[in-house]
Order: structure tokens, then sequence, then C-alpha cells
């Protein structure tokens, strides 16, 4: 996603803003990427923008990371605009249905993938079976919330995934437009305008 600037013909060069529009861009789901994605939307914030785009080109990644990125676009006070360009795969396709109703985009050619949470369970036997007990947990919460926001029932996204059996499911961007996953089939245009208003004070 690319922002265009269009410059008053009244300015004989380009105009610097005193800040360029902001677009959060993720691509990991660690700690890391959590805290700077909350730093970045909080940047968006103060830029004047009327609207944070969120660009999504990823594999996925932790789910626990997810959430804080979750809760940080819920905190959001401006509207936010998921776009995804390239994939949105795991992680990645549970937070592209958080952008606002009707401002959640994908490029035609992108590619989306969903499947269960996964997990690194070790230890004793009792360990493992705790361990089991948190990713099912886990894994109702984050298809119910991605199935409430794509207007369909709770266990929409849970019943599709035991139709294929628990296997990685991937499809393009007409079935995630039919599965509301986005609603607009395409990348939206961002543009910066910089002009100059002259006034002509009238007396009466």
């Amino acid at each position: 996603m690319f922002v265009k600037k269009i410059i008053s013909n009244l300015l004989n060069k380009e105009a610097d803003l005193k800040a360029d529009p902001f677009i959060v861009r993720v691509n990991n789901f660690t700690e890391k990427a959590a805290a700077q994605f909350a730093l970045e939307m909080g940047h968006a914030h103060n830029t004047g923008q009327s609207v944070i785009p969120v660009v999504i080109d990823s594999y996925g990644g932790n789910v626990y990371s997810l959430m804080a990125m979750i809760s940080t676009v819920q905190q959001a006070q401006m509207p936010v605009a998921m776009i995804v360009e390239g994939k949105a795969m795991s992680c990645g396709s549970i937070l592209s249905t958080f952008g606002n109703e009707g401002m959640r985009f994908c490029d035609p050619n992108a590619t989306f993938m969903i499947h269960d949470v996964a997990g690194t369970g070790r230890g004793k036997t009792e360990e493992v079976k705790m361990c089991a007990k948190e990713i099912e947990r886990l894994n109702e919460i984050v298809h119910k919330m991605m199935a409430q926001n794509c207007g369909k029932a709770d266990d929409y996204f849970l019943k599709i995934a035991d139709k294929k059996k628990h296997a990685d499911w991937y499809f393009d961007a007409k079935e995630a437009k039919k599965h509301g996953i986005v609603n607009h089939i395409r990348v939206p245009k961002m543009t910066a305008t910089v002009e100059v208003k002259i006034e002509f004070e009238r007396t009466t």
C-alpha cells in the first residue's frame, strides 16, 4: 500500500508534512512484534489521519502475541482498516478480521490459511494435559472472535475445521469474502493532500 501526495500548485516545491500518514505493517507475531505494533498504532493516532491502515503479510506466529495485538486494535480510538497483501495465515488471518466493518481489504491474489491453535507441550503427563486444555481454550476463543467479526455464528469456523478434519485450510480472496473475512477484494488508495487556502474578506 502506497501513499499518494497531492501538492497545491500554489506551492513552488513539495511541502513537507509534519508527519507522514502512518501505515502499520504486520509480518510476524512475536512478543517483540506485538510491542512494536502497539508503538506504531500509538504513532498513527497522532498524525491527524482519519484511519489507521494495517497491512498484513504474514505466515502467522505466536497466539499470545496475536491476543496482545487484538487488544491494541480494540483500544484504538480511530477506525482501523485491515489490508492483506500477499498472505494472511494462521494468526494473520484472524487479525485481518479485526478491521472496522466495511474496512477489511485484500489483494486479489492474496492467500489465507486457517488452522487450529498449535502448542508445544512438554514434560510430565499432567503438564501435557494442561497444555492441551490451554490450546483448546485459546482455539475456541480466537475462532469465536473471528466468527463474530465476520457476522457468523460463534462456532462457524470451528465447524468448518471439523469438516476439514482439522487440516490447514488454504483459500483465496474470493472465498475470504464469501466467509466475511474481507469486505473488498482490492487494495485501497491513500492520499495525502497539501493545500494552500486563500480567503478574501468581503465587507458589508
